[in-house]
């Protein structure tokens, strides 16, 4: 058994307020919880599928641009008809290419089916494949190579095949 790991997602515990993690990386399974005794009943949460992104504010932005940025309307939603935005399925570095230097998986305006691969989610050293799992046409890419991407985050907007 690592000590460092346990170590470093207990951090990850108290960095992130969680009560519970539970990682299987291969043959090593670890599951750590705190704040309920052994035979205590598991409280269970519902998560939503999609969260909001908090507004950036650029650095030294003056004193009133918060407010009009918390007034600013909210992009338009996507008819689910037409349009399908790809989420992340968890919180890590998404990754645009297999390795650096390598061609993208797609582009703007390329075709996808539901076995596509758009992407690659890092977390904790671990890469996870992110597919279309919808048939159409790239709309946009909407994260960069090697940005940090939370859980729910919209990664592409697909335009739905007819």
């Amino acid at each position: 058994m690592d000590l460092e790991l346990i170590r470093t997602l207990v951090r990850l515990m108290n960095d992130n307020d969680l009560s519970e993690l539970e990682v299987d990386d291969g043959g090593t399974k670890v599951r750590l919880a705190k704040g309920r005794k052994v035979g205590e009943p598991q409280q269970v949460v519902a998560v939503p599928q999609a969260m909001p992104m908090p507004m950036a504010m650029p650095m030294g932005a003056p004193a009133g641009s918060l407010a009009a940025a918390a007034v600013a309307p909210a992009a338009p939603a996507l008819d689910p008809s037409t349009h399908r935005e790809v989420p992340s399925p968890l919180v890590g570095t998404f990754y645009r290419s297999a390795n650096p230097g390598a061609p993208p998986f797609v582009e703007d305006g390329q075709a996808v089916t539901e076995d596509t691969v758009l992407g690659l989610v890092e977390a904790m050293k671990v890469f996870n494949e992110i597919k279309a799992e919808c048939a159409g046409v790239i709309e946009e890419m909407l994260i960069d190579n090697g940005e940090a991407v939370e859980y729910g985050q919209a990664l592409c907007r697909i335009r739905l095949a007819d």
